[in-house]
């Protein structure tokens, strides 16, 4: 019997309180998808009004893979410092520190994460490493020097192969090909596109719904989708998606056990 999905939308989720004097000085921080939904990686939406931020910090036990959806802000991964805007997407190696500050007086700063391999906060072995100072924020922003940071209007679009995919444009920010053994795979479905029923045999599967509408199914099971939900499937669970919308659906699907889609182990479902 296959396990079951999850389907919730962030604003149904409770905000955490989390402790400004362990480096959490973040508007809203949600976790959407955690273990307790049956998933092996936590999942956080977060909000970070102006002057808001994420202070110095590690996880000792776990990557993190984050997605920067809106606004803009500074980004720090050990002694190196980078500008982000919209679009980003990063990879935050096991160990290493970092911080991410919204320095705009106007706009609000939207981020979703994923912990890979680590079902709760606590289990991403969390350490807060102090506050991102002045000197900080007034280092050279020339780039990170470690972990992964690109802009995804400048990662390579394809059109997937087979069956399963149709009406679709992905691209593949992060994997195996840039060192990652997990991947953030972004994908764009016309109207009436979508994926065919199928499984993952290789990995579980994590979509956020950034853009559009749609609808997906599992057995006898079904789902509206609309921007901010978050889907969790696990490895070996059928499912299909279809973009039935006049706009275009925008999917980011985080693959915990893949780096590719080729390692994911797509199989069509008939």
């Amino acid at each position: 019997m296959s396990a079951p999905i999850t389907v919730i939308h962030f604003e149904d989720v409770e905000i955490e309180r989390m402790e400004e004097q362990d480096g959490w000085a973040i508007s809203e921080f949600r976790l959407p998808i955690t273990g307790a939904d049956g998933s092996s990686t936590a999942v956080f939406h977060s909000i970070f009004r102006p002057g808001s931020t994420h202070a110095k910090h590690l996880h000792d036990k776990c990557d993190e893979i984050a997605v920067y959806l809106k606004g803009n802000g500074v980004v720090g991964q050990g002694d190196s410092r980078a500008v982000v805007t919209s679009g980003h997407c990063r990879l935050m190696p096991t160990g290493s520190e970092h911080f991410f500050y919204n320095e705009t007086e106007a706009e609000d700063a939207i981020v979703i994460g994923f912990y890979m391999g680590a079902p709760t906060v606590p289990g991403t072995g969390y350490k807060f490493c102090g506050k991102a100072s002045p000197d900080d924020l007034a280092m050279p922003r020339d780039g990170l020097r470690e972990g992964i940071l690109v802009r995804l209007q400048e990662t390579a679009a394809s059109t997937p192969a087979g069956d399963i995919w149709s009406g679709a444009e992905m691209r593949l920010p992060i994997g195996n090909h840039n060192g990652s053994p997990n991947a953030l795979v972004n994908a764009r479905f016309a109207p009436g596109g979508g994926l065919a029923e199928h499984c993952c045999e290789n990995c579980e599967q994590i979509f956020f719904v950034a853009g559009g509408t749609g609808v997906a199914g599992s057995g006898p099971d079904q789902w509206d989708l609309r921007e901010g939900h978050f889907v969790f499937v696990p490895k070996g669970t059928p499912l299909w998606l279809r973009n039935d919308g006049s706009d275009t659906l925008e999917i980011f699907n985080v693959m915990t056990g893949a780096g590719s889609l080729e390692e994911a182990g797509y199989v069509r479902v008939e």
